[in-house]
């Protein structure tokens, strides 16, 4: 597809050469839009739409678009307020049974009729016990009573309050029709052979662009814009020329950014600078060959230099994370065990370990944070003598990596850089690390049985106090296995014209059926 240049795009002509020259490998965007199409950036393209499957950013960004929840969240920044979304009623009756009625005016495509409780239970049961990556969100799921068409009980196996949060407004929480998926043979990909929501899925052009438009059939609150674009864009620096050159309405921007468009914002913008949900860290494999040695992995603790990673990376923007529970939060560890570098230290480990000429190779995504990160990374370790070999990885082989599904290679990965959107409860983002997710998403091998059962004991603790403690425990054990370097939680940064009214989800990513015109 050729450029469609807009003739009326007055601030095209301020990027200039500039922008000619970071745009001129990308001939994909479409520049012409009117003011019913909503224009936002991905910085990747989709994967695998269906929830039992969800990879990707634009993996659960559409199916907030083309499916429903039972509830959906708000803005991040306003409380990440829970309200009923599919669900016309919906309330606990007891600590372990959620009563739920359907709107009755909610239909599916290509012809399968109404939504009905089946569905959600379909849904909800068919991820349960599962080899997907979001089973735990259906962990404490006893089963999925049907009442009538419209009606259900959601019955847990033990009192848990944050399911509501964890597994119904995203990811394995959209509904899907039975039906439709039991006729695609149980699963699908990119195609979705039934849509319900406020948009539907009307074009997909690999690498460039994802088209939704208006649901004809829609009987809920109608959304603000007639279409949604998505330009798939993975570079920071050409994203902002491309909204500066009036190509979209939204996109993320990269942390370096954020004093220059502090001081100068592009004409009719707002800046989002708020704490995100997303966190960072060092992946170190403990059943690589040169990694076995716990000296080694604690010698790589202390010779990483945080301090460089948040300033050269972050700009400053935000600070240190002592683990994976977000800090500020009434569950955050309050610090590391490992809370300052010590060069001589490392040095002393790795001798006493025998090891000299330690090379390894880091693995990390191509956006510029990663990929700041990883060098800051590789000279940090480089002062002890270890020289790091940096291995910028796409999005869809990174996600491979560690996933045992692809083969035995994931044994063998020896540093990772990785970033994951958190979620509200704090078992979002340590369910992670559990000793059944080596070769899903645990790709330090980290295999603890203490870890285990107090995540168990977490997810059902009803005292905050007691639950603090059993988290911060968590985080201790992860950090002195020498599996893991906390980074930081991620500083949220977004541009967008002042003309639109963005929301915000929990992960960072936005919520198109939920942005309205200002």
């Amino acid at each position: 597809m050729g450029l469609n240049w807009s003739t009326d795009r007055r601030t095209l002509l301020k990027a200039g050469g500039a922008l000619f020259a970071g745009l001129a490998a990308r001939p994909h965007f479409a520049w012409a839009a009117d003011g019913d199409t909503l224009r936002l950036r991905a910085t990747a393209d989709l994967q695998v739409l269906d929830p039992k499957g969800i990879i990707g950013e634009l993996d659960d960004i559409i199916p907030r678009c083309t499916q429903v929840t039972l509830v959906r969240l708000g803005d991040m920044r306003d409380g990440n307020k829970i309200t009923p979304y599919a669900a016309k009623t919906f309330e606990w009756k007891d600590p372990k049974t959620i009563a739920f009625t359907l709107h009755d005016n909610l239909t599916w495509t290509n012809g399968f009729g109404p939504v009905t409780a089946e569905d959600v239970k379909f849904s909800f049961e068919r991820i349960k016990g599962s080899d997907s990556a979001w089973a735990y969100q259906f962990e404490k799921l006893d089963n999925v009573e049907v009442i009538d068409q419209r009606s259900g009980l959601i019955h847990l196996k033990e009192p848990f309050k944050p399911f509501v949060y964890i597994s119904l407004p995203y990811y394995g929480g959209h509904i899907v029709c039975k039906a439709a998926v039991e006729k695609a043979g149980g699963s699908y990909t990119t195609e979705i052979p039934a849509q319900c929501g406020p948009y539907l899925l009307d074009k997909w052009e690999q690498n460039q662009k994802v088209t939704l438009v208006a649901n004809p059939d829609w009987k809920g609150e109608k959304p603000a814009f007639s279409k949604v674009e998505y330009f798939i864009v993975t570079d920071d620096q050409t994203a902002l020329l491309a909204y500066e050159a009036d190509s979209f309405d939204y996109t993320r921007v990269a942390m370096s950014a954020a004093k220059a468009l502090k001081a100068s914002l592009p004409k009719n913008s707002s800046l989002i600078e708020a704490q995100s949900t997303r966190y960072v860290w060092l992946t170190i494999n403990m059943n690589a060959e040169k990694l076995k040695d716990p000296r080694v992995r604690q010698a790589i603790q202390y010779a990483y230099d945080g301090d460089a990673v948040l300033q050269g990376s972050y700009d400053g923007l935000t600070g240190r994370s002592a683990g994976v529970v977000q800090p500020g939060t009434q569950f955050a560890r309050e610090k590391n065990k490992i809370a300052t570098r010590d060069i001589e230290k490392a040095k002393a480990l790795l001798a006493e370990a025998g090891v000299s000429a330690l090379e390894l190779n880091l693995y990390c995504l191509t956006d510029s944070v990663s990929q700041s990160t990883a060098q800051i990374i590789q000279s940090s370790l480089g002062e002890v003598g270890i020289t790091v070999n940096i291995q910028p990885t796409e999005d869809a082989a990174y996600w491979a990596l560690g996933d045992k599904t692809q083969g035995d290679g994931y044994k063998n990965i020896e540093l990772v850089l990785m970033n994951f959107a958190g979620g509200i409860d704090p078992t979002e983002n340590l369910v992670w690390f559990r000793p059944d997710q080596i070769g899903v998403y645990n790709w330090s091998f980290f295999d603890s049985k203490e870890f285990e059962e107090l995540y168990q004991k977490g997810l059902v603790e009803q005292d905050d106090a007691k639950r603090k403690e059993i988290f911060n425990r968590m985080e201790d054990l992860m950090e002195d296995s020498g599996g893991f370097i906390f980074v930081c939680f991620e500083p949220f940064l977004a541009i967008y014209r002042s003309d639109i009214k963005p929301v915000i989800l929990a992960d960072g990513h936005p919520d198109p059926t939920q942005f309205t015109k200002a």
